[in-house]
Formats: C-alpha cells, structure tokens, sequence
C-alpha cells in the first residue's frame, strides 16, 4: 500500500504541488538539507490540511516554517509536550570510507562552556580489518531467526521484493533454527539443526505455512527459551530478530539480551513505522549486534544481507578510544562508548572540547581492539582549528546523540527519584534546537510572536500496514537452492535448452551436468548484469562457487567462455571464484 507524503487534506487527498526546491550542502560525513515546497488550494474554500513528510532514521530536524498567504509560522522548541516517537533533519552522509575528523566552532551567542558554545568535533572512524581475518570469514555457527507473527504483520503478501529469506545464504555445516511469536512462540525444530539441503526445504515449506496469527507482541518469552538452549561448541551463536512493534516490557528485553550477550550477538530488525527504536537499537547494542529499520520503500534483502555479513565476522572485543589534547584542552564525549565493530560499518564519535588553543595545534584519536586474538590499532590526527560556517550542524547532531543516550537513561530509572535526566534532555533540547521525547516544536505566528491557538484534537491513528510483513520477508526465493541454481529453476529451464545447442555445435567439447551448468550461468549473469545489487547476492555468490570447486566441475574454462557467449558478457573465471 502507498503512504502519501506532502500537504494532505484529512480526506488524504494531496494538496497540489506546485514547486518544489531543494538546497544540499554536503561537508566530510554530513549533508545539511533545506526543502522548500510550494503547494497552490485550487479549491474555492480554505482547507485544513496536515504535512507529511518522511525523514531517515538517522536525521535531525533543526528547523520548520510555513508561509500561508501573507502570514508566516515558524516552530519553536518547548518544553511541557510529551512525542511517543521523536521528530528526526541533518543527515549523516554514509558513503565515504575515509576515516576524518571535523572541528567545528560554538555558537558566538552562547555560553563558554555550554555545548552550543564550545567547539565540538565529530570523528568518523572506518577501521580496516585485515585481509587474512577477512579471508577466514567464519563458515559456521548457530543462526536463530525469531520472527514476528502478531496480527500487524498480515498485509501485503504478494511484493516480490521481499521474498528472500537468509536462509539460503547460510554457509553449509552451520546450525539453524526459526521461532515465530505472538502471544504465545513456535519453533520449527525441537533444536538447532544442522543446515543441510534436507533441513532448508523442510524449514522454507513450514515458513512457507506461517500465518500472523498468533496475536499480540510478546518478545521475553520465546527469547528466554532461545537463551535456555544449551550453545553448539564451535558454533557461535547468532540472533537476528524481525518485528514491526513495540512491546510493554522493553527494559526487561533488552535487560536479558544484555545478561546473555556473552553468548551470542543480536542483529535486530524493525519493520514499518511503528517498531520500537528503543527495542531495537537496544537489543542490538547490548547484544553487541547490529540493528537495522525498514521502512516506506526501502529494501529488505540489502539490509538483511549486510547483518549477516557482519554476523559471519569474527567478534571484535576489548574495544577502547583514547584522546590525546594539548593540556589546555578537555574533551567531553558526547557518544556512548563504542561497543561493537564490523568491516564496512563506519562509527561516529561526538564531543565537546573545553579551552584555548593554538589554531596550529593537533589533536589525536586512538582506537585500540582485538579481532580473532590480535590486537589492532588505529590513530586519526586532526586539527583543532574549526571549520568554517559550518551552521552548528556537527553541534546539533552531537545533540541529538547525546540526547538520545539521556532519554535511554531516564527509561531505564523512571520512577526513581534524582538524576534530573528529564531537565538536562529539556535545556539541551531547547539550547539546540532538536526535538527529544520531552519537548515539541509549537507554531508561533512570526509577526506578533504569539504562539498559534486551536482546539486540541486527539485522534487514534492506526498502525499503518506495510508490504515488509509476515509472508513477504519469509517467502524464500523459489530459484535458489542452497547449494545451487538448479537446472529445474526458472532460470535453468530457460536457459538449458540453448547450451544444447552450443554443445552440437562444438563451443564446448562435453557437457557438463546440468546442474553445474545453471550454476555458472547464474553466476556469470549476476555478474555481468547486476553488480549494482551485489551486496543481496554475494553471499549466495560464494557459497555457489564454493559448491563448484567442491565438485571439481569438469570443463569450468570452456563453460565460462560458453556462458560468456551465449548471455553476451565478459565476465572471466577469476571473477566468479573459480
């Protein structure tokens, strides 16, 4: 189903659109974003009408104003509102891998030794692991799916874009099982089960059964029988969780999951709208894992498969960051510690830096780990001087970090008198202009200041319905084995017939079985053709070469030049892993 977004009615008609401009200013790891809509009411009445506009997960709205007619209204952050979810503009750029460092000035206005009057600095850091860990990716381990069932997950069965599954791209020799939950939990095998091409049909028919009708979200359950489960020795365990809800116990969640990390990693994912941020980041943090949203249109398979990437390395441990300052410096950090570190995944580090200093003078940040028994290090020199006209866009994002950690903090002791957690989040919220759970953006008419009046309305919004549920991220690809393409495949059918030609006309000197040969195909061909998509099939891609090798595929030169031939590519044996 389609979410509109603009100016809607409350009919959700969309308002005419009648311009749009959109100003990007991209500085190191951060874009700073300025969208100016302009909308024309074609009708001959004035209408009421809500905006609705998406942002990313990881943004931070700063700023928003609206011109009707001649009156214009801006917002001003207030204290006193209570937000279930938060407000999320400025927005972290993710595609650079360079590791940098941004100082960036305070506000002039602002109090010395406030946040928003002391420099702060954002430090990116992308660790390079080394080749020979990276080669030994692991090939085993213990994979528990546990799976939302409640009744929010049936919609939207027939989107073919979610119809993989992790499943077939599991390495062969593993363990696996799959739990769904609801109300109550299920579980496919009494335990976990070796993965096989037997145990992978047998699971993929039962998921292929699964119904959401198993009621509410009742997570703490089904995870302390997962927990209770005694761990495959040489078998690291790993948990990814699926749910588009939140549930009415999220400390005690994410309190086992913590007590339990030293035996497992937990890769979280939330589904639609209204999944629990605080659910899964928490889960993922404290079970050392990584957590990921989908929502609108976003993609499942490219996310999931770079959790599982990342669950198939080795664990990084012992992680600590050092500063090294000139002595008239002070450092504050703003971030909460770095707890977990995967190939490929930056992490970002805010903080406050208190006192004068020379604008020649250096500053210094040393990250220290263990991977797979060897200890690493990396340094990151970088000015302190301050970058310029910058629009304390590095203070509001460190902020908004810090902000985040305080309202994670005041969950986990309400009711508990003391800290004023609550009070810090309101003054940091107010000082910088970024929303928090404590505080609203209110209407205020720009030309006499006056904060806009109007009848408060409550109304009971249902949770949207998206095409990321139930059947639709569990329904397995019907191509893939998990071994190989087979020649039965879609694929295969299509394609076999032409290589019998081939092999009457002597391209190749004997045929190979056809199996083996649909394997090939389909690896030149996702190679050739859809490198763009890589990170969904590269796994599978691995696995399928592997298989090949495993089979001492007589021929593999003359069927790679064959298949170059007949699906018009280029792509030579080296590239596919053969």
């Amino acid at each position: 189903m389609m979410n509109c977004c603009g100016l809607l009615t409350f009919e959700k008609e969309p308002v005419p659109l009648k311009s749009i401009e959109v100003e990007l200013e991209v500085r190191d790891h951060v874009a700073t974003v300025v969208s100016t809509l302009n909308y024309e009411n074609k009708e001959d009445k004035p209408l009421e009408a809500v905006f609705v506009f998406p942002l990313p997960g990881d943004a931070a709205v700063c700023h928003f104003s609206a011109q009707v007619g001649q009156t214009q209204i801006v917002v001003k952050l207030a204290a006193g509102h209570k937000f279930d979810r938060d407000v999320e503009l400025l927005i972290y750029y993710k595609d650079a891998h360079q590791p940098t460092a941004v100082v960036e000035a305070g506000q002039a206005s602002a109090e010395l030794g406030s946040l928003m009057g002391d420099p702060v600095v954002m430090v990116s850091l992308y660790p390079e692991f080394t080749q020979s860990v990276m080669s030994s990716m692991a090939s085993c381990g213990e994979f528990v799916f546990l799976v939302d069932r409640s009744g929010s997950m049936d919609c939207a069965t027939n989107n073919t874009d979610y119809k993989t599954f992790p499943l077939t791209h599991l390495p062969m020799g593993c363990y696996f099982n799959i739990y769904s939950f609801g109300s109550r939990y299920e579980h496919i095998f009494s335990k976990s089960m070796e993965y096989s091409q037997k145990t992978m049909e047998e699971a993929l028919k039962k998921v292929e059964e699964m119904e959401a009708d198993l009621g509410g979200t009742e997570i703490l359950e089904p995870l302390k029988h997962i927990y209770s489960q005694p761990c495959i020795q040489n078998q690291p365990r790993q948990l990814f969780v699926f749910t588009d809800g939140e549930v009415g116990n999220t400390k005690q969640v994410i309190d086992l999951v913590k007590k339990n990390s030293g035996s497992h990693r937990c890769f979280s994912f939330g589904i639609g709208e209204g999944a629990s941020s605080a659910l899964i980041n928490g889960m993922a943090k404290e079970g050392g894992g990584h957590a990921q949203f989908i929502t609108g249109t976003d993609r499942m398979q490219p996310k999931v498969m770079q959790s599982l990437r990342f669950a198939l390395q080795p664990a990084v441990v012992d992680i600590s960051v050092t500063w090294d300052l000139p002595k008239e410096v002070s450092v504050t950090v703003l971030s909460p510690s770095i707890t977990t570190l995967f190939q490929g995944q930056r992490s970002l580090i805010y903080a406050q830096l208190t006192g004068q200093s020379s604008e020649a003078a250096e500053g210094c940040v040393t990250l220290k780990y263990s991977l797979a028994g060897h200890p690493s290090e990396n340094q990151l020199h970088f000015s302190l001087r301050p970058a310029e006209d910058t629009g304390l866009t590095v203070h509001r994002l460190g902020a908004q970090t810090l902000i985040r950690s305080l309202e994670m903090e005041e969950r986990e002791h309400r009711g508990q008198q003391g800290g004023g957690v609550k009070e810090k989040v309101v003054q940091l919220s107010v000082q910088s202009g970024v929303s928090s759970s404590f505080t609203a953006f209110v209407a205020v008419n720009k030309d006499n200041g006056e904060a806009i009046q109007g009848p408060l309305v409550q109304r009971n919004i249902p949770t949207a319905q998206h095409n990321e549920c139930l059947h639709a991220f569990l329904r397995p690809l019907k191509d893939v084995g998990p071994q190989i393409y087979s020649s039965k495949s879609s694929f295969g059918q299509t394609h076999i017939p032409f290589l019998g030609r081939h092999f009457k006309e002597g391209l190749v000197s004997s045929p190979s079985p056809p199996d083996l040969w649909a394997t090939i195909l389909a690896l030149i061909w996702i190679h050739g053709f859809k490198m763009d998509a890589k990170d969904e099939w590269e796994l599978l891609a691995v696995k399928a070469a592997s298989w090949l090798q495993a089979h001492k595929a007589p021929f593999v030169s003359e069927c790679v030049d064959a298949g170059n031939v007949l699906l018009g590519c280029s792509v030579r044996k080296e590239a596919l892993g053969l």
